[in-house]
């Protein structure tokens, strides 16, 4: 897992071959003005996911993995804390990997909270556990999908 901020995103874009564009598109698209569902930017390989829900209570929060994507999680507004738990460490499942959604969840806790104010990111790989939309009120952001 990674916590930044777009500012320092420059230090990322050799992790994938697809992190310059998604971080290009972040610094060139009025992302406010993006509606909610998926917009393609690379297509089969990057997509952007508007979202904007109400928060939730830690204690009702569900770890989630992915396999095939990696997410840059970006809060545009709102008050969000997202949870971490290495996936090796989560051994109570809610149910089996959905290969279609490209997720599985799970009961255990996350062993660490971080705040995401707007305009920073996480990054989660597929060893990454993490529970988003944590927090108070309506939250706005995007999420990117980068194909492993």
């Amino acid at each position: 897992m990674i916590f930044s901020t777009l500012s320092q995103s420059n230090r990322y874009a050799a992790l994938h071959p697809l992190f310059p564009q998604a971080f290009d598109y972040i610094r060139d698209t009025d992302l406010d003005a993006l509606s909610p569902g998926i917009h393609q930017i690379v297509e089969g390989k990057l997509f952007a996911i508007v979202e904007h829900l109400d928060g939730r209570a830690k204690e009702s929060a569900k770890l989630e993995a992915h396999r095939k994507h990696i997410d840059i999680q970006m809060v545009l507004s709102g008050d969000e804390t997202m949870g971490w738990r290495t996936l090796s460490e989560c051994h109570n499942p809610v149910d089996e990997y959905s290969t279609e959604r490209d997720i599985r969840f799970f009961n255990d806790t996350p062993a660490s909270w971080v705040q995401v104010p707007p305009n920073c990111f996480c990054i989660f790989f597929p060893e990454d556990a993490h529970a988003p939309l944590v927090g108070a009120g309506k939250i706005k952001k995007v999420i990117f999908k980068i194909a492993v």
